[in-house]
């Protein structure tokens, strides 16, 4: 990352003055759900080429992989997070953790994107971290505390003002007073019963006692779902930390999800998770575990008051598994299909670090799961990360990308082995 830094300082600072120092954006949402113009004519364009960009595809030489895969650098995307592939493979739209949603195009198909620009810059976004599709083209993102809805963004945006609507209005989809800066990366996929599924993390490090009836009420550290009408909610997942990837298994339809688990317990505990979830309701341990069979200190030696499902997967401690999908595609090796690729952001406070990878989890026909390194690379040998992989999702083409919200990229891998 010194190489990237150092050959592109005067780039970034004047990026980051220029970001700084655009004025707010009103909330333009009424008028767009009317379907009136706001006066927005500007966009935010990321250039795509340069120092930046070359010292991105530098440190990509680094990244191991199977042999026959390459990794190569897709697109330069500020504070990317997790991806949603437009169904007519025109767009792949990006959040973020800040106020940006970024739409990313290839238009000439040489998988390498053309443009990268600000979606619906007339809107004000808060945290709109979770995009997703549904099969017939509309997108939703899962904001902080509000989930928008865009019944025809492939077609709108080309141009500042896009159809926008109210799935579920700000400041209920959790209760005001329970929103906080930790834990509100929400992401969201439509499940094939067409439903739209919501993580919705809890804010602490360990629930406390006083607020687990209301957390429970609300859906608070478990995943939600709904009608995509915005009807219908109920809590589908509980017992959940702060999962920020999840996903439909291709065949039997089961949600499985990744869950980052509790800080402050050492180095190598308690495991991070890839769960499997098998109907409504199940429970998955949070407070009381704090990841794996790892008690937490604060619930120790208490009764726990409900059945738990164990992980299906239990992931090394502190590496941050964040986004996952299914690979269903057809360019990758027979043996990947209906893998799980997921994304490990590494650890923030462990004394080695850890992650800052990505992982392949193979499931067997009796669901038994194993996991194993697929792409690595990304922490140097002094222990600095280079990037910070957030989440992965496919291409029409069969191929992968990856997003990286500390290199501010998204990358492209490909298979060209036999």
């Amino acid at each position: 990352m010194k190489h990237l830094i150092s050959s592109t300082a005067m780039l970034m600072v004047t990026t980051t003055l220029a970001y700084a120092q655009t004025p707010a954006v009103p909330d333009n949402l009424e008028k767009l759900s009317n379907f009136q113009s706001t006066g927005t004519t500007e966009f935010t364009v990321i250039e795509q080429k340069g120092e930046f960009a070359d010292g991105v595809k530098k440190n990509l030489e680094r990244i191991k992989l199977p042999e026959g895969f390459k990794i190569e650098l897709y697109a330069i995307v500020p504070d990317a997070r997790h991806m949603a592939v437009g169904p007519q493979g025109i767009v792949t739209f990006v959040g973020t953790r800040k106020d940006k949603v970024w739409a990313v195009t290839d238009r000439n198909k040489d998988r390498v994107a053309d443009e990268v620009k600000d979606f619906a810059p007339s809107l004000q976004f808060s945290i709109p971290n979770g995009p997703c599709f549904s099969k017939d083209g509309f997108l939703y993102i899962a904001e902080q505390n509000r989930v928008l809805l865009f019944p025809a963004a492939e077609f709108f945006y080309e141009s500042p003002d896009v159809a926008a609507f109210n799935l579920v209005k700000k400041g209920e989809l959790i209760p005001p007073e329970h929103e906080s800066f930790n834990h509100t990366a929400r992401v969201c996929k439509i499940g094939p019963d067409g439903k739209i599924y919501i993580s919705l993390g809890q804010p602490f490090n360990v629930a406390p006692a006083e607020s687990l009836d209301t957390f429970k009420e609300h859906g608070i550290g478990g995943i939600i779902r709904m009608n995509t009408d915005g009807t219908g909610r109920e809590v589908y997942t509980y017992g959940i930390r702060n999962s920020v990837g999840h996903d439909f298994h291709p065949v039997t339809g089961e949600l499985w999800f990744t869950d980052n688990q509790v800080d402050g317990m050492g180095d190598d505990i308690p495991p991070g998770e890839i769960n499997r979830q098998t109907e409504a309701g199940q429970n998955f341990g949070h407070p009381w575990y704090g990841g794996g069979s790892i008690r937490t200190t604060e619930y120790e030696g208490q009764e726990v008051p409900v059945e738990v499902v164990m992980p299906a997967v239990e992931m090394d401690a502190h590496a941050a598994d964040l986004g996952m999908t299914f690979y269903t595609g057809n360019m990758f090796p027979a043996r990947y299909k209906n893998a799980i690729f997921s994304a490990q952001h590494g650890s923030w406070n462990r004394t080695t670090p850890i992650g800052a990878r990505v992982m392949v989890t193979f499931i067997d026909e009796e669901g038994k799961a194993t996991s194993e390194v697929f792409a690595e690379g990304w922490i140097d040998e002094n222990g600095e990360y280079l990037g910070r992989p957030v989440d992965v999702a496919q291409l029409r083409d069969g191929s992968l990308l990856v997003s990286d919200d500390l290199a501010g990229a998204l990358y492209r891998i490909s298979y060209e082995g036999n």
